[in-house]
């Protein structure tokens, strides 16, 4: 459907991006969903990500990595709140009371984010994890995927993505508490 209007100037490209997009279009579209509660608006925002997609095609290495999967799932959130956005500038009523972003993407992680500045320190520290501890904690917590689909995404069985979880959750105290933070997660 999309392919229709692209143009790849190598059939590997051509073939990276159908893989791309048959493996992520339904998350994306639930993900779009969610925030905008219009299935009509969510397939735009996920045809405007596609999009995105295929101008830095060539920036995306594994296109089964969760990183891959994470970068997707920004891109898709992003556009799903510059559309919602547009129609408030537009005067159409949303049907929703006021859908708090921040809250929506937060990390739930009940005392974690007091202040913007402990929410940025929180967040170079998730930075410094690694990717195989960092993906599947941030599409728990940033992108509120249950364990079966992160271990779905991930290629990996659902306990390990679960301890995957559990790891990142006791690195992010062990450095947070060695940071001066002092918070638990």
């Amino acid at each position: 459907m999309i392919f229709l209007v692209l143009s790849f100037e190598t059939e590997t490209e051509k073939d990276k991006f159908e893989l791309i997009y048959n493996r992520y279009k339904k998350l994306l579209l639930y993900k779009a969903y969610n925030i905008l509660r219009d299935y009509e608006l969510a397939q735009d925002a996920v045809s405007e990500a596609f999009i995105r997609v295929y101008r830095n095609l060539r920036k995306l290495d594994d296109p089964k990595s969760g990183k891959t999967a994470a970068y997707l799932v920004m891109i898709v959130r992003n556009v799903s709140i510059t559309l919602l956005n547009k129609q408030k500038k537009a005067g159409v009523k949303d049907s929703r009371d006021e859908y708090d972003f921040e809250k929506a993407d937060s990390y739930d992680l009940e005392q974690a984010v007091v202040s913007e500045n402990s929410a940025s320190g929180l967040l170079k520290v998730v930075g410094q994890l690694k990717d195989e501890l960092k993906t599947p904690f941030l599409l728990k917590y940033a992108y509120d995927m249950s364990n079966k689909e992160i271990a779905a995404l991930l290629n990996i069985t659902e306990s390990n993505a679960a301890v995957r979880i559990h790891r990142a959750r006791a690195k992010l105290t062990e450095m947070l508490r060695e940071g001066g933070y002092g918070y638990e997660i």
